[in-house]
């Protein structure tokens, strides 16, 4: 008789084993990593984000190490999604997590498109909409930092589909509960929150830039406090699931994220330190709750006290 703790959680209709996924942008397609790490163990899985064409991303220098974390530019290169189908989507059927396609695009008729395409492919569990991408229609400001374009992305995405729709959120905004009402008053079903936060890096002695885009996301330990505080705050002002991300590392902090209201959280950065991240930080979830004899993961989740 097995005494460990119930860990399931649903988001929005996506059901969940475990409170573990992967960040998009952070694992490859999954079938990367089968070679590291029992990809079973996972409670979801979330691939790299997928475009209507395929893309090549932004020229290197693409990526660079900041103290306590990571700079990335890569420019959402992809495979595109009919390609996926075809040569990754066999694969990834024959695993057990739930498998949810992160999607972007320039304008909300891709974003339409995208959705539509997913929907009637039953292997699919859920879609994440990005919408911290440039709306090329209206100047190239990202849907996400306005409430109303947000909404009415999310809106669009949301008539186009059956699917649980997951909105991942911007961290680069004002007040990040007005875009979070406003996406979960649209449709969505779930939120995951933070993405990357702009930043820079100089190379003093050329006197340049060390990205070549300029400006990257930023990710890993670093922003875990500005995660942490935003999804606090969400959690306290939607009904819809929160997912956290944003310097999960271990599974001390994947639990401060389930203690300040997420139902899950997403490993990102910590993948490219150890791939075998996620089934340790469940594993270390697991352990805690065990030593703390939390039977169940629901007992758990917001229980902050302030």
């Amino acid at each position: 008789m097995s005494n460990k703790p119930a860990l399931g959680v649903e988001l929005g209709g996506v059901f969940l084993d475990n409170p573990v996924m992967t960040a998009s942008g952070t694992f490859g397609y999954a079938t990367e990593f089968a070679s590291l790490m029992d990809l079973n163990r996972l409670g979801g899985i979330i691939v790299k984000g997928l475009s209507l064409e395929p893309s090549p991303g932004n020229p290197p220098p693409r990526v660079v190490e900041t103290p306590c974390g990571m700079l990335n530019a890569i420019g959402l290169e992809n495979m595109g999604i009919e390609a996926f189908f075809q040569d990754k989507l066999p694969e990834l059927t024959k695993l057990a997590p739930p498998l949810v396609l992160n999607i972007y695009g320039k304008t909300s008729e891709e974003y339409e498109r995208l959705a539509a395409r997913i929907d009637n492919v039953e292997d699919v569990a859920g879609i994440e909409v990005n919408i911290s991408c440039p709306n090329v229609s209206a100047g190239g400001i990202a849907f996400g930092v306005d409430p109303m374009m947000a909404a009415r992305l999310v809106g669009k995405v949301r008539a186009r589909t059956r699917k649980p729709v997951i909105v991942k959120l911007s961290p680069n905004v004002t007040d990040v509960t007005a875009i979070a009402r406003a996406v979960e008053d649209a449709g969505a079903d779930a939120i995951s929150l933070i993405n990357t936060l702009t930043g820079m890096a100089i190379d003093l002695d050329a006197r340049r830039p060390v990205l070549a885009n300029i400006t990257g996301g930023l990710s890993g330990p670093a922003i875990k406090p500005v995660a942490l505080r935003m999804v606090w705050q969400v959690a306290k002002v939607v009904k819809v699931p929160v997912i956290g991300i944003g310097g999960i590392m271990n599974a001390r902090d994947a639990l401060e994220f389930l203690m300040a209201g997420a139902s899950a959280i997403q490993v990102g950065t910590a993948n490219f330190v150890d791939p075998a991240s996620p089934v340790k930080i469940l594993e270390g979830i697991e352990a805690y709750f065990m030593e703390n004899q939390i039977k169940d993961i629901s007992d758990f989740i917001g229980c902050l006290e302030v």
